[in-house]
């Protein structure tokens, strides 16, 4: 797509220097700069990859009215997304598009630039009960350090990649090395992933994720002690106790408040670990990729033995895990020593019960980003102005027409799902920093209050009719709201 006038300045012998970004490629004709996005055409800077034009149908006295093509009439709703955008590098030029259209009534303008973000990282969310490592472990790809593991949060764990320190405040090669698996993971690609004391896991947007070579089917309904809540009343008459395994909460049925609800006679089943409240221990196992996220593999032996005056011969007993991937069934014979037997059907039931109610393990990546320097001057001579503007909710802020989730506190600081956003989206230069789309759509007075740059903004027909026929059209995600102006 021809960029001529925008980025680029003609040298000798038909090489033009590109000023989309620091690092300032001198490309020669017929080559692309270091990024692969911006290219030398017979002496012209041109855009490697086309502007992503998203689209919607609108319903016209009850019917879907379909898009027309360039040379017709438009008939539906278009939002220009910043993905082929181009860069506002260095800070005086104004966004490489400013476009301003009606929408339901109202003036507004969106502007659209490909920010470039060293100030970035990605939030991994895996939806899984496996051990991925201990909290702060280091997380490795290719060698090189790339995040650390957060927080475990219920029935998910938590990566962070990227960030400023590993992009360009170590090596040379561990800036290259993470720079290449954001990008990879932004793309929503698979990329490989070692846990330091931990797990080898293989994580990509919007799949499963593959611990230690094992693909993950569920994400657990809830903690041990939240199962015997859950399913209590369905294992009532079925069986005498329930032990659900858990590396955070083992809940025993009971001694939990939920057996004694029902009246259930007590069992004499001792485990392991530290009590917390009734039928609820912390500490049974250690992490693992054993039942319920602990290192066991043989559920008998978190149990430490049967209080001979409360157990009896006969007594049911059922272990599982809190995915219901994993159970057994015992019954005590005149010793008190548990014999494992096959599950009775109403147990299997109610064990299949809990696989019923897990959702499907997967995993989420999500973008998160400072916008500032000449992303703000891009949009307004004023930048604190678009940001008191963002702050206050006067300007929606979008990742290639995907909503954005805007931090409190100040500056602009944004996460948004790539599994929201058009693919080819983002990329990379080897500052290094990813490149991602970000634009911001307003009302056209509010915009002009805020002192943007007015004299740049064209119609949206105009954008049209000048780079429609280079542009690339994808249907609008119907999970995304219609990102129109604030107000």
């Amino acid at each position: 797509m021809d960029r001529t006038g925008i980025f680029g300045a003609a040298e000798a012998d038909g090489i033009v220097r590109c000023d989309a970004c620091p690092v300032l490629c001198r490309i020669r004709p017929g080559r692309a700069g270091a990024c692969s996005r911006y290219a030398n055409e017979d002496g012209r800077l041109v855009r490697t990859d086309p502007l992503v034009l998203l689209t919607r149908t609108v319903e016209a006295g009850g019917a879907v009215v379909p898009f027309l093509d360039a040379a017709e009439e438009w008939s539906g709703e278009v939002f220009v997304s910043a993905i082929g955008a181009g860069t506002t590098y260095p800070d005086y030029k104004p966004a490489p598009f400013i476009v301003s259209q009606p929408q339901a009534g109202v003036d507004t303008v969106t502007v659209v630039t490909e920010g470039i973000f060293s100030y970035c990282g990605l939030k991994v969310k895996v939806d899984t009960d496996r051990h991925l490592g201990p909290e702060c472990a280091r997380v490795m790809h290719g060698g090189e350090q790339v995040g650390h593991v957060t927080t475990a949060e219920y029935g998910s764990q938590m990566l962070s990649i990227g960030g400023v320190r590993h992009l360009t405040g170590g090596s040379k090669r561990e800036g290259s090395v993470t720079c290449a698996a954001m990008l990879a993971l932004c793309r929503k690609e698979a990329v490989e992933l070692h846990v330091e004391g931990g797990s080898t896991i293989v994580v990509q947007a919007g799949a499963a994720p593959v611990v230690n070579g094992v693909a993950e089917t569920r994400m657990r309904v809830g903690c041990g002690s939240a199962a015997i809540g859950i399913f209590a009343q369905q294992f009532q008459g079925h069986v005498d106790e329930v032990v659900v395994l858990d590396d955070h909460i083992t809940g025993v049925l009971t001694e939990h408040q939920a057996g004694k609800c029902l009246s259930m006679r007590p069992s004499g089943l001792r485990v392991r670990g530290r009590r917390s409240t009734p039928g609820r221990y912390f500490q049974v196992a250690h992490p693992g990729t054993g039942w319920g996220g602990t290192d066991v593999t043989d559920p008998l032996a978190v149990i430490e033995g049967f209080d001979a005056k409360l157990a009896w011969p006969g007594m049911r007993v059922l272990m599982t895990s809190t995915t219901g991937e994993d159970a057994l069934y015992f019954e005590l014979d005149g010793a008190l020593r548990p014999v494992p037997m096959p599950l009775p059907p109403a147990v299997a039931r109610t064990v299949a019960r809990i696989g019923e109610n897990c959702e499907p393990a997967l995993c989420s990546v999500l973008f998160m980003a400072g916008a500032g320097g000449s992303l703000r001057a891009g949009v307004t001579e004023n930048p604190i102005l678009l940001t008191r503007g963002v702050q206050a909710g006067e300007v929606r802020v979008t990742m290639g027409g995907a909503p954005c989730y805007l931090y409190p506190g100040g500056g602009i600081t944004i996460m948004a799902d790539v599994a929201r956003m058009p693919g080819n989206a983002f990329g990379s230069v080897p500052t290094p920093a990813l490149v991602a789309p970000i634009e911001f759509t307003l009302r056209a007075d509010l915009y002009a209050a805020l002192g943007g740059h007015v004299g740049q903004a064209i119609a949206l027909a105009t954008l049209l009719e000048r780079f429609g026929a280079d542009s690339e059209r994808q249907p609008w995600l119907e999970a995304n709201p219609w990102p129109d102006a604030p107000g």
